[in-house]
């Protein structure tokens, strides 16, 4: 179940099942049953100072397929056995979340594996975003990205909505899920992340995209680009 879907999300998803059904119906049982899709109040966190700038090379930029932006952010969760970070990067196109890391210290280190999972898995993207906190300013993430081929783009000062893909990502996986169920312990919450980024990859439709899920949209389009190339 998907505690955030609204009658949109909900149509497109039971029309993907073979279940012909207009918005309106939907709308109109959902009322009848007083069932809403839960919306997360607007909550963007501030980017921290740096001791070292890169210019922020997106904008105006028109992102046409995958592996051109990714960006990346860090959010601290709490637990009953204190503060734990979780650091992710998706894909800006397909809004893929491609690599995730999850650790009781926030660390250079910690965004520095992320980066090199995806990379791994995906490919060096054209552009990696971030904010100008002091793991993404440190001298070895750096070197990491661009020694892999990226280049390194960075958030301006105050403006965390620079880095909007990830933000938004942020307050749909604490909403939908995060904010919803106690963990018992760090295995648990471990888990129930995997969990959910499975069903958030593969079957959470995204309104962004029409509702189709991020791992359509981006192995479809990986497919077509490589056909044209």
């Amino acid at each position: 179940m998907d505690p955030s879907a609204g009658s949109r999300r909900i149509t497109a998803a039971l029309n993907r099942a073979g279940i012909s059904v207009n918005r309106s119906s939907v709308r109109r049982l959902m009322k009848k049953l007083n069932l809403k899709g839960i919306t997360p109040k607007r909550n963007l966190s501030k980017p921290k100072m740096s001791a070292q700038k890169f210019p922020y090379l997106l904008k105006n930029l028109n992102i046409e397929k995958p592996n051109a932006v990714w960006s990346t952010d860090i959010t601290y969760l709490k637990t009953p056995k204190g503060f734990m970070y979780l650091t992710a990067i998706i894909d800006v196109y397909s809004r893929k979340i491609l690599s995730w890391e999850l650790s009781n210290s926030m660390s250079k280190d910690l965004c520095i594996n992320c980066y090199k999972t995806a990379v791994k898995i995906y490919g060096t993207p054209e552009i990696l975003n971030t904010d100008q906190g002091s793991q993404y300013t440190s001298k070895e993430f750096i070197e990491t990205v661009l020694s892999s081929g990226a280049l390194l783009s960075m958030d301006g000062k105050g403006r965390c909505l620079d880095n909007v893909w990830i933000e938004r990502f942020w307050r749909t996986i604490k909403y939908e899920y995060l904010y919803l169920y106690e963990h018992k312990s760090l295995k648990e919450l471990y888990l129930g992340i995997k969990s959910y980024l499975n069903f958030y990859n593969s079957e959470r439709g995204h309104s962004s995209l029409g509702y189709s899920t991020p791992n359509e949209v981006f192995e479809n389009s990986v497919f077509e680009y490589k056909k044209i190339a």
